[in-house]
């Protein structure tokens, strides 16, 4: 069974999420760094060092959300960085972002489906992905997807929430994503669901070893995972 952000809704994942999207889009970036104190920013920082010996030169950023990591991106010095994600109002506030900082040559934001990407086989050095998969409706296929856009011998780096799993941390931050995330959530971005969804969907996300599995699965190698801040997150990387 799928975790959804309105259970109370007959659409699929794909459309709640998107949904849920919109409804935050003008609190997400605020909410974002709040709620992790900021260190979510030091996550998309450090996976984009991962990169850094492969110099990729046109970069994809999917599920890029209102386009952090695709600015991130831009300490590779590609020549193009395109970010794709499913909801209008995330896009909207990125390109503002991006036209504020005078990037809007170096990344462009397009709508598209990251199970569906519209672009041809073989085409990008790099895809990026930070807190994005745990929110396909299909995994394989968005992942599949991933793969075939790629280069031959190109790096997929995802950035995804996990379970700690070791006392006492996560006793403590079971409760505060269980209890106190989606308190202050609902409180600023007066969605009531988008929060709640949050800790639901890493709860079933295949996190670690799981997650490599699938990944192996559509067809990456030399897979690689590397847990941050005591497992709230992971960073993996994989090649075509």
């Amino acid at each position: 069974m799928a975790v959804v952000p309105y259970k109370d809704k007959q659409e699929g994942k794909k459309e709640q999420v998107a949904t849920m999207f919109n409804n935050i889009s003008r609190k997400y970036d605020f909410l974002n760094h709040f709620l992790s104190a900021g260190i979510d920013i030091v996550w998309r920082k450090k996976a984009i060092r991962m990169l850094k010996p492969e110099k990729p030169k046109f970069i994809l950023d999917i599920a890029t959300g209102t386009g952090d990591f695709a600015i991130e991106s831009l300490a590779l010095n590609p020549d193009k960085v395109i970010g794709v994600d499913i909801s209008e109002g995330m896009l909207e506030v990125g390109r503002e972002k991006m036209k504020k900082k005078g990037l809007q040559d170096k990344i462009e934001l397009q709508l598209g489906d990251s199970e569906r990407l519209l672009f041809p086989d073989n085409n990008f050095d790099a895809v990026i992905v930070s807190f994005g998969v745990r929110n396909f409706e299909n995994l394989e296929k968005g992942l599949a997807d991933m793969y075939r856009v790629l280069k031959p011998g190109g790096t997929v780096v995802v950035v995804e929430f996990s379970r700690p799993r070791k006392f006492p941390f996560k006793q403590a931050y079971n409760f505060y994503f269980k209890n106190i995330l989606p308190l202050i959530g609902r409180m600023v971005s007066k969605d009531n669901s988008a929060y709640t969804y949050l800790p639901e969907s890493v709860q079933a996300f295949p996190d670690g070893q799981a997650f490599l599995d699938i990944m192996g699965k559509t067809g990456f190698e030399k897979t690689t995972w590397t847990p941050l801040t005591f497992g709230i997150s992971s960073i993996y990387t994989g090649k075509k």
